[in-house]
Formats: C-alpha cells, sequence, structure tokens
C-alpha cells in the first residue's frame, strides 16, 4: 500500500492533522470514498490512467504477511484485511500514462519483466516498520533494496518513460476520495513519484494492516526472523484511493 502517512505528511500543509487521520482511515479501508457517480466520474478511465507497476510476493511473504496482519487485526478490527482489495505487493513504479498508451505500456515493462528473471530474486524481509498517523499506523514488512531490484525498477522507468505524463485528475483513478483535498495529495504523490520515490530512496516493502501506535512501538521492539522470499509474479494495476492496487490491468510474465 502506497503512498506511506509519513511520506504523504510532507505534501499536506500547517493544521491538517485531520486530513492525515483521514488519509489514513482511507488506507485501512475504515473511510467512506465518494460515492461513483460524483463529478470526478471514478472508475471511467478516461484520458489518463493512474497506474501501479507492481511485484507479486512468493507464497513465503503472503504467508508473513498474513500472520502479521491477523495479529493487527485482533488489536485493531477496524483494520484491513488482506484481500481482493488490498493485495499484498511491492510497489516498483507509480505513475499517470495515457489511458490510449496502457497495451504499450504493459508491452514495455512487460519485457523488462520477462528478461530480468524477476522470481529468481532473493530479496531478504529484514525489519517490520510503521507510518503513524492519528494514533495508529500503517505497518509493513520492508525488504533490503538490493542492486538486482534497484535495477529492476531503473529498468521499469526507462522503458515505460516515453508513456508517462506528468499528472493526472482523480478520474485516473478508480475511485475518489471524501475530501478533494485527499484527491490533490495523492495527485501530487503520484506525480512525483519519479524520483523522489526510486533509486536510492526506494523502500520496497509490503503493507500488512493497520493498529495503534503503542501497540506498533512494542512490536518494532521485538527480535525480528529475517526471511528470504521472491517475487512469483509483475502484474499493472490501476491505482485506487491512497495509492492502493484496487484493479488489475495486465499479468506481466515473468521469464520461464
Amino acid at each position: 500500500m502506497n503512498p506511506t502517512v509519513r511520506q504523504l505528511a510532507g505534501l499536506l500543509t500547517k493544521g491538517t492533522k485531520g486530513l492525515l487521520a483521514g488519509l489514513l482511515a482511507i488506507a485501512a479501508g475504515i473511510a467512506p470514498v465518494r460515492a461513483a457517480g460524483s463529478p470526478a466520474q471514478p472508475g471511467a478511465q478516461g484520458e489518463i490512467t493512474a497506474i501501479d507497476i507492481i511485484l507479486e510476493p512468493d507464497a513465503t511473504m503472503l504467508e508473513q504477511s498474513a500472520a502479521n496482519n491477523a495479529r493487527l487485526r485482533k488489536v485493531y478490527p477496524q483494520g484491513f484485511s488482506l484481500d481482493a482489495a488490498h493485495t499484498p505487493h511491492i510497489t516498483m513504479l507509480q505513475a499517470f500514462v495515457r489511458t490510449a498508451d496502457l497495451e504499450r505500456v504493459y508491452a514495455a515493462a512487460g519485457q523488462v519483466i520477462a528478461r530480468s528473471n524477476v522470481t529468481a530474486m532473493k530479496l531478504e524481509a529484514f525489519k517490520y516498520y510503521y507510518s503513524p498517523g492519528g494514533g495508529v499506523g500503517v505497518a509493513g514488512i520492508c525488504a533490503r533494496p538490493t542492486s538486482a531490484l534497484l535495477e529492476l525498477q531503473a529498468d521499469i522507468v526507462a522503458a515505460t518513460k516515453p508513456f508517462l505524463v506528468q499528472s493526472g485528475t482523480i478520474g485516473a483513478f478508480t475511485a475518489p476520495h471524501d475530501d478533494p483535498a485527499l484527491d490533490a495529495v495523492i495527485i501530487d504523490y503520484v506525480s512525483a513519484f519519479v524520483p523522489k520515490q526510486t533509486g536510492e530512496r526506494f523502500n520496497p516493502h509490503v503493507s500488512t494492516g493497520v493498529a495503534p501506535l503503542e501497540y506498533l512501538d512494542q512490536m518494532l521492539a521485538e527480535p525480528f526472523a529475517p526471511f528470504t522470499f521472491s517475487p512469483a509474479g509483475a502484474a499493472v494495476y490501476q491505482l485506487g484511493p491512497f495509492g492502493t492496487a484496487a484493479k488489475k490491468l495486465a499479468q506481466l510474465n515473468p521469464k520461464p
């Protein structure tokens, strides 16, 4: 789930603590979004589409993510479950593209995935983390940003660059937020994903749930048993509220 609350907070003006809490609530799936049919016409896929190119983790990471999600839901049932609307993933690129160019984007990113042998990557999950906001935090499992992972991200960005546009409206997403100010935050975030969330600033992670800050501090203080996992595949999604990978647009086949 992207972007993090802490990263988004830098985009917000002073006096918007309530707005920050609202962002977190939407991330957790416990705050409403503006209904379809509003002026933004969510999900209609107009001239511009907001996309998320992701890596899909293997069974090892899925099991660890599910276990952590179940733990967090016990202490904070209002949080989200890992389901079709909150698919565990590692974001490689978020961007705006011309809808007419989507097939070209799939082909360009697919060629990178096909030659990169992503399923052979060995990634190390090494810590929990969370992004705070409004008395709770969105937690996740971080992977070390290996040279292979950074190279893959750079190749995806380079391959899709001809089709990227600077920005778009909230109509490029599957749904808007309940507050137009939140729409502006996510639009700004996706517009600046390159370069602000790429290269040495890249923080690969899988979001796992929501819990009160006091509980998350205790969780982070516990020993973390590192484990190795690999990507099982890759896909392109249309972004939803708060940067969720909300609607699968294309499966990208890895090298056999």
